[in-house]
This record gives C-alpha cells, structure tokens and sequence, in this order.
C-alpha cells in the first residue's frame, strides 16, 4: 500500500524537488493551499486535506487540518489492534510523513508598524497540532519541519530500512520549535500589554532560542560554548574569523557603552574584559580616538573599539597601529574597510541596530533557575539631579560629569573614574573597595600622564566615607557626581565644602555587579 505525506508550509524552499522524489517513492501527498498550487504546478498528483477530510477549510482558514482523519492518521499506533481497526471503521488513512513549517510569527512581530491583530492573524494552530501529533508517534510517523532535513529524509525512505534514530532526532526539532514559536508568541503578547498591569516583569518565562553557532569552546578551552538566539540580527561581520565566547561578551558590552552616544557627537570606547578602559568625544572619530587611547596605552591591546559614527580612513589608520581583537561601527568607509581587511585577525562588525529597544529584560543563570531584571538602559532625567554643595558646578563641570555619568554606568562596580571635558583620564574598575578603585584612576591618570586638576569624579553608587571624597580632592577633582543615600551623606557633603568642592547627586545608582 502507498505511503501518504501530509505537506503544508509557509517556507517553500526546496519543496519541490522533495516532492518529486516522495512521487518516486510512491508517496500519496495530501496538502492544503498554496503548498497544493505549487506542487500543482510543478507537475505533481496532489489531493487537497478538504477532498479527504470530506471538509472544507473554513473561517477564512483557520480551520482546515484540525479533523479526526488527520489526526487519527498521525496518532494511531500501528502496533495496537485497537487504534487500526477504530481507523478502519471511520476510513482514516495512516499519514507516515508530516512536512509543516508554520506562519512566519517571528518575522511578522519584527516588521516595523505591525498591529496586533496582524500579529494574532499570523499565530499558527494547525500546523503546531500536526508536529506535536506526529512527534508524538515518530515511533510510527517522520516528521520534518526544516527544510535542511529534507535530503537527509529522502535518502533514509530510500534505504529501505527502519530509521527510528532519525526520527526520533526530528521528533526533538519539532518540539523544540513549538516551544521557541509559543515562547515567542508569549513573549510578544507580555510586551504589547497582555499581562497584569502591575506586573513589571512577566509571571512566567519561556525561553527556547535556536542554536545559531557552535563555538570552539568558552570562557576557556575546556568549556564547551554555543550561540542560541539572533545576535546576528545586530551585528553583521564584514571582516575576520568567527567571534570566540569572550569575543561576543565584550562586543555586547561595548555596544551597550556605545548607546549610550547615540546620535552625539563623534565617540570613540576601547573595552577590555566588559570594562571601558578609555572612552572619549571630539570633533572627529580621530580626535576622540586619540584622547581615548590616551587614558590607558596598555589596556586596549587585545581589546575591543567600538564608534558611533562610520568608520572613516582617518581613524581606521590610527587603530590599525594597535593589535585589537574587534572594531565596532555602524557603517565602514570604502577606504578605511579595505585598509582594515589588510589585517588578518582583526574581526570588523557593522551594528545594525541599537541594542535598547530589544533587551527589556537582564537574565543571568543561577542554581535552579534565573535571575531577571529590567535592563539598565533608562535614560537618567538630569532635571532631578540635586547639588548639595554650596558651591554649584560650573558649566564645563556639569558637561565632564554628564559625560563621566554615562561611561561609569558601564563600568565594573566598585567603580570610580576621573573625567575631564568629553573624555575619560583614569578609570578604576571593579575593586572591592571604592576608594581602591579611585586609587587605581589615579595611578592610571598617572601613567598615561594626564593631570586630574580640574577633573570631575563620578561614582556608579554612594560614596560611603569622606575619605574617598577628600582622596579625589586632593587627586585635583574639583567636581563629584554620585548617587547619594548613604548614612554619612552628610559628613561626605561637608567635606566637599571644606575642598571647595561642587558635588551632584543623582538618587540613581548604576552598580553594575
């Protein structure tokens, strides 16, 4: 007796063929729709899904496939008495091959402009129903719902024999495609407001992302590492061998730092290990990459160079002086691109896309589940900000801290560092202690030789002792941005008075653990 293949899918590439050769092997195809027209077209016997269910599709589609005899079809165990001769008696055919793709949901939700009634149009029913009914019974049934499968699929009905390990594999991909397009499909009804209205972050979460890449290992060789989701819809890669782990953590963290200058003038941020290690703004992509190299000539060795504007010949000949792992840029000049190639290793990535609109959420793993957040991606509204001390800031020092306020965020808490017009000149990161990391500005500030007198300190949390503060006064700081809210505000306050010193607060904090 023939085989019969149920074909139906919004993805129609390589279809055709596939089908061809199922017609070779005596396959019977049921499909429904556009599928049926093409496979029409190309020549093929086709009998429509309504001509067997003895149903037609109705509400404009939505209900075409939901039917005992395309169930039953799936579901029934060959191996049990009792399911063949229910089947019998209600003439339903056993379907041994399943090829469904579902309505491009993804797609749809990412066009810009889409109404939810467009995004609700394009929810699949049936096609989730017949995977999950003939994985169910892949003891029995194959299921495909990748085109890349389908020569894989043909050479095994082609052999002759059992492939249940195949079939098992499928019956896996199909489940985990349901569970990334419900994830999907949750994830975008939370967003356009479905959820309570009280509930800043969703009761439940369903995450299941596509492996996109294997990766030669982690943080170290003995870990193995793989990429799940869509990076790639951010960044495009124009230059250079496949990003490592550590590559992809670091480009994350520079284009975050980026941002935070979008649309501003010409800047330019060297990062290393996810901490900005120079970060300046200036007339031009060199002059602000000048200053910002300037803050520490050891550190970007190896690092990662991010800019908000396109990558001009200018700073593209200073750059290559260094070895660096990554640039970073929203476009590349013709000539700068060209120059650049010339370095084997060095990796170019277009950024396509800002990252805030899609990172509502900050997820880190623990034992026994995760940990989520909203993303630290608001924008501080300066209009709160409050001087406390009695000598208000000047112009030029209100700008140096604005700037030091948006690198510092970005920067690995206990975090301090020293600014002075629109560039960084000592950045001390991630200590235990908060007057170790003002040290380390310092003595940073020190060796690049660039003098902290006249500078503005800014501090990603409260300054919790006066001896942090009197210690960047007598660095030469003569302006001080922080949080505020610690016990002893008021003895840190009135040393800043004592040094003559201008000191903000925010009442926002921007630890970044």
């Amino acid at each position: 007796m023939a085989r019969t293949a149920l074909i139906s899918v919004s993805d129609k590439a390589g279809l055709v063929p596939f089908a061809e050769a199922l017609a070779k092997l005596d396959f019977r195809i049921l499909s429904t729709g556009g599928t049926a027209h093409l496979l029409r077209d190309a020549g093929l016997e086709v009998t429509d899904v309504s001509d067997y269910t003895g149903f037609p599709e109705m509400m404009e589609g939505r209900v075409k496939t939901l039917h005992p005899k395309v169930h039953g079809g799936l579901l029934c165990r060959r191996d049990k008495t009792e399911h063949t001769t229910v089947a019998a008696e209600h003439g339903i055919d056993m379907i041994d091959l399943v090829v469904v793709n579902l309505y491009p949901f993804e797609a749809t939700v990412a066009k810009t402009g889409v109404t939810v009634e467009e995004a609700i149009e394009n929810i699949d029913i049936g096609g989730p129903s017949m995977l999950r009914s003939a994985a169910k019974n892949h003891a029995s049934v194959t299921v495909v719902t990748d085109p890349t499968d389908y020569d894989r699929v043909i050479e095994a009905f082609q052999s002759g024999s059992d492939f249940l390990p195949l079939r098992k594999e499928l019956a896996l991909k199909v489940y985990q495609r349901t569970a990334t397009y419900d994830a999907a499909i949750s994830g975008y009804l939370a967003k356009v407001g479905y959820g309570p209205e009280s509930d800043a972050l969703p009761e439940a979460i369903s995450l299941s992302l596509p492996k996109t890449e294997a990766m030669r290992y982690g943080e170290n060789p003995h870990q193995a590492a793989a990429l799940y989701g869509n990076f790639h819809d951010f960044f495009e890669q124009l230059h250079g061998k496949a990003l490592s782990f550590n590559n992809i953590v670091d480009t994350q963290a520079a284009a975050d730092l980026m941002d935070e200058f979008h649309g501003g003038a010409p800047t330019v941020a060297i990062v290393k290990h996810t901490n900005p290690c120079g970060v300046a703004s200036g007339d031009s992509l060199r002059a602000a990459w000048d200053a910002a190299f300037e803050t520490d000539r050891q550190a970007p060795f190896g690092g990662i160079i991010a800019m908000n504007h396109t990558c001009d010949l200018a700073i593209a000949e200073a750059i290559r002086e260094i070895f660096c792992e990554i640039i970073i840029a929203p476009d590349f000049e013709p000539d700068a691109l060209a120059l650049l190639q010339k370095k084997k290793n060095l990796r170019l990535m277009r950024q396509l896309k800002s990252l805030k609109a899609d990172r509502p959420l900050d997820i880190k793993t623990v034992v026994g589940g995760l940990l989520v957040q909203e993303a630290d991606t608001e924008v501080d509204d300066v209009a709160t900000f409050e001087v406390v001390t009695q000598r208000q800031p000047t112009e030029e020092e209100w700008a140096s801290m604005l700037f030091g306020w948006k690198v510092v965020k970005h920067v690995k808490s206990n975090a301090v560092i020293y600014t002075k017009g629109s560039r960084t000149i000592g950045i001390g990161a991630g200590q235990m202690s908060r007057v170790d990391s003002s040290r380390i500005a310092v003595w940073k500030a020190g060796e690049a030789g660039l003098p902290l007198a006249g500078s503005t300190v800014c501090s990603d949390a409260l300054i919790p002792f006066a001896d942090g503060l009197v210690a960047a006064a007598e660095a030469g700081a003569t302006a001080c941005i922080q949080t505020g809210g610690s016990l002893r505000d008021d003895e840190v306050i009135a040393a800043a008075d004592q040094h003559e010193m201008a000191m903000v607060i925010t009442r926002t904090r921007h630890f970044k653990h």
